[in-house]
């Protein structure tokens, strides 16, 4: 028993040795970028681009069924107020396409993994806890580029 605790006892000391250096050249980086500065504003009637994703969701609503959800993700964007930077340094990066109709959700289909724009009606920050990024835009048109 002594001889097993002295091998585990020598193989946590030497583990250790080889991870210490790494956690502190990691916490000493002086590389670091300074603080993002906020992201520019966006406000109803503007265009919002970026990669389109798409994700499978449960719907609460329609006993638990899979349905599709389309997120933009783009360069940082401050919302108008009262949402403002929706409790983030420098305003969310993400931001949910609620598609109103069948049509819409296939238009957003073929999209998908690549580089869309959208007009921007209506978008607050996300409040409910089954969604998935951090800003909701839920009256959009698709921009043709």
């Amino acid at each position: 028993m002594t001889k097993r605790f002295a091998t585990r006892s020598a193989l946590a000391a030497t583990m250790l040795l080889l991870v210490t250096p790494a956690i502190a050249a990691a916490q000493e980086d002086d590389g670091a970028p300074p603080p993002s500065k906020p992201g520019k504003p966006i406000s109803a009637g503007e265009v919002l681009s970026g990669e389109l994703n798409a994700m499978k969701i449960r719907d609460v609503k329609n006993a638990g069924k899979r349905v599709a959800m389309y997120q933009i993700t783009s360069e940082p964007r401050r919302l108008p107020a009262p949402n403002g930077l929706c409790d983030l340094e420098t305003g969310p990066e993400t931001f949910q396409l609620v598609t109103s109709s069948d049509a819409q959700a296939s238009q957003l289909k073929s999209f998908v993994g690549k580089e869309i724009s959208v007009k921007v009606d209506e978008i607050a920050c996300a409040s409910d806890p089954g969604q998935m990024s951090e800003a909701v835009v839920t009256k959009w048109s698709l921009v043709k580029k």
